[in-house]
């Protein structure tokens, strides 16, 4: 079981990146909780639990006012006021169309800070995993309607995510499963498959990153179909800072993305990967195997 794993907290992810926009903007702004607060005719503590997620009820016009006091953008205001209408939500449905822009990407601030990834994908290769050609590849599908300077820009951000994996300083411990059909299904052209499959398997040699290849004669191990999905761990938190950032699972598809952090909902998902992993092949078959692919896709260009 992982790191804030062992019970369900009182906060939400949406409250807790409320809180975290709040405090930027205050900070932003150079004032302290006390003015801050004073602004808006609050007590010091009621916006310091507030930053921290911990506000048991939040009301919109509260909100609203800071952000007022802010001197906030509409844009920013917008992704404030997306953030307080779902706080409740322990389990959060992020649309890619909804009040959330794309710029304010919460998965990509959740995944840098994570110490552990856990990684299972069914179809396509982990952002983490992409080479150049391959995203780009894939961006020119899903993102019609980019110039090349935004697709640039989006690779660009993909690549400053992949740095955590092969940083020299505490690089994040991933795990991965992927599903033979990720490295077999063409994606661009066989030339790009073959260096995609080549790098997967050079960098699952670092000792941080522990990747496996579920073969298709592993059928369906969990009577069902699953979702990619990613599990999210955090470092355990130490006397005197602030509250740690309980264990996340993002689902990701077509539409949107789910964030789930009950307890019993992490539990399941690891559960999951435990038995996709018992299915595939040990880590060394899986780099063979994955080179041996890298090959074929190299003879039919």
């Amino acid at each position: 079981m992982g790191d804030g794993e062992s019970e369900d907290t009182g906060t939400t992810l949406p409250r807790r990146q409320l809180g975290r926009l709040l405090r930027e903007e205050r900070s932003a702004t150079g004032m302290n909780l006390e003015q801050a607060a004073a602004l808006v005719q609050w007590s010091r503590p009621t916006l310091s639990r507030l930053e921290r997620g911990e506000t048991a009820r939040i009301r919109l016009t509260d909100v609203l006012a800071l952000c007022e006091a802010y001197g906030m953008s509409a844009e920013t205001t917008a992704v404030a006021r997306g953030y307080a209408e779902q706080v409740p939500a322990k389990t959060w449905w992020h649309g890619y169309g909804d009040l959330i822009p794309v710029w304010a990407n919460v998965y990509v601030g959740l995944e840098s800070s994570a110490t552990v990834l856990t990684i299972f994908q069914p179809l396509v290769m982990h952002g983490l995993l992409q080479t150049t050609d391959y995203a780009r590849s894939l961006d020119r599908l899903f993102f019609r309607d980019h110039t090349e300077a935004e697709l640039d820009r989006r690779i660009q951000i993909r690549s400053q995510r992949q740095h955590a994996l092969t940083r020299a300083h505490e690089p994040t411990r991933t795990l991965v499963v992927l599903h033979e059909s990720v490295l077999r299904t063409v994606v661009g052209d066989p030339h790009i498959m073959s260096a995609q499959c080549r790098h997967v398997a050079d960098i699952s040699t670092h000792d941080n990153i522990d990747l496996r290849v579920m073969p298709f004669r592993a059928g369906a191990p969990l009577g069902a179909a699953v979702p990619p999905f990613t599990i999210m761990d955090f470092a355990r938190v130490t006397p005197g800072k602030r509250q740690q950032e309980p264990s996340q699972v993002y689902c990701e598809g077509y539409a949107g993305s789910a964030y789930l952090e009950k307890r019993t909902d992490v539990l399941l998902f690891r559960q999951a990967f435990q038995k996709l992993q018992e299915e595939s092949l040990d880590a060394r078959s899986s780099r063979d195997l994955v080179r041996e692919i890298a090959r074929r896709h190299e003879s039919e260009r």
